[in-house]
């Protein structure tokens, strides 16, 4: 049960700006970028930019496939 619980609590987690850019280690302002021109999931709330962890985290893994595939 603890798995499933910590496993829904994941797909829930919301990052902000500040929060993911620690998360990447990147800069704000590459991720401000990315997520403007629709590079990386992200969703506005109020005007600022949000973003799911389940989504970064498969996105992440997107990017090192294509990575992979050009090397």
């Amino acid at each position: 049960m603890r798995l499933e619980s910590e496993m829904k609590a994941h797909q829930r987690a919301i990052f902000t700006l500040n929060e993911l850019a620690a998360y990447l280690k990147v800069g704000k302002r590459t991720l401000y970028r990315l997520a403007a021109h629709g590079e990386i999931p992200a969703f506005k709330v109020g005007g600022t930019w949000r973003f799911r962890q389940s989504e970064i985290d498969q996105w992440i893994n997107d990017q090192a496939q294509a990575g992979a595939k050009k090397g």
